[in-house]
């Protein structure tokens, strides 16, 4: 089996129920273009259009059949992930997206499967609706890198409740950059995808890593994608950082050791590099399908590196089974 454990989908039924329940959301704006949706959320600007790669299923299983992959572990789509609008609103638009991630799971013969959304806006729902997603046969969940999509930390107090229970529960916890990256210079030359999105990252892993989350909250199986987002690179940096001042942050080492990572690098010296600091038994092939910065032959870069047949099982299945906690 072969398993591309970083992709998005919103299945088509999800639109339409959303639509037909609009009243439901009153902080959520819709507005049809195109034939899809883009959702405005508490007032703030609109997203772009859900694109059709990501409700066109028959073309994605074509995609999936062309490149040898039995299975996408998809998440929906952070631009619709309504962390912004009020709380328990956004608890209910949460459930909204993830009885249909289910239901597209059924549908496909088990070619999906699904990451939860939870409401970070409030850790306390977020703890709720990822018990009932566990409950419901998900093994964990994709947030943003911002909670509440507008600058707080995953580090925050008030996220703790949440951590908690994806301690407790093992959940896969997969961190993934949010709509804006969090700085408006990177607003031009495609940069939000080239970069935005990875300093995004970095800094909300960081974050995590320093104020001792990772190691405290072992149990949460976290996953950083796009390889990590830089963190090889600047291990070192980190690392001298924390030597400075020891007792004010926790260990990027080890904090290092216990994440998991995705193949998403595009370049296979960086996916050596990661596989060098890290071991290639904590990564996994990544797509980010169907988004243009993603790739498209998710597993050519293998073919460029030297793995052993173990390795590249693990890379290719072996691992995300593991953290899905099912067996080869």
């Amino acid at each position: 089996m072969i398993i591309d454990a970083h992709a998005h989908l919103v299945p088509p039924a999800l639109l339409e129920e959303l639509q037909d329940r609009k009243s439901e959301f009153p902080s959520v704006e819709m507005t049809p273009k195109d034939g899809s949706l883009s959702f405005s959320f508490a007032g703030k600007k609109a997203t772009r259009p859900v694109s059709p790669g990501l409700t066109n299923i028959a073309k994605r299983l074509a995609w999936m059949d062309e490149n040898g992959i039995d299975r996408q572990v998809v998440a929906g789509w952070l631009d619709m992930f309504g962390n912004d609008l009020p709380a328990e609103e956004g608890a209910a638009w949460a459930r909204t997206i993830n009885a249909h991630m289910l239901g597209a799971e059924k549908d496909n013969g088990g070619r999906f499967s699904g990451l939860a959304v939870v409401p970070t806006q409030s850790g306390t729902l977020a703890a709720e609706v990822l018990r009932e997603a566990h409950g419901a046969g998900m093994s964990g969940t994709m947030i943003g890198t911002q909670p509440d999509n507008g600058g707080a930390e995953l580090d925050a107090p008030e996220m703790t409740p949440f951590w908690e229970a994806a301690h407790e529960l093992g959940s896969i916890v997969a961190i993934h950059p949010v709509f804006d990256a969090g700085d408006a210079r990177v607003r031009d030359f495609g940069m939000p995808n080239a970069l935005g999105r990875i300093t995004d990252s970095l800094i909300a892993v960081t974050r995590i890593i320093y104020s001792g989350h990772v190691e405290k909250y072992s149990g949460a199986k976290i996953v950083i994608g796009i390889g990590g987002a830089a963190l090889p690179y600047v291990i070192g940096r980190l690392r001298h950082n924390h030597a400075l001042h020891p007792e004010d942050m926790a260990d990027p080492v080890k904090a290092m050791s216990m994440l998991y990572y995705d193949t998403l690098v595009h370049e296979p010296a960086a996916l050596q590099l990661l596989i060098d600091t890290v071991g290639a038994d904590r990564i996994m092939l990544g797509s980010d399908m169907p988004f243009p910065i993603g790739d498209p032959v998710p597993r050519a870069i293998l073919d460029k590196i030297e793995l052993s047949p173990a390795d590249r099982a693990s890379i290719e299945s072996g691992l995300a089974l593991k953290l899905m906690g099912e067996t080869a």
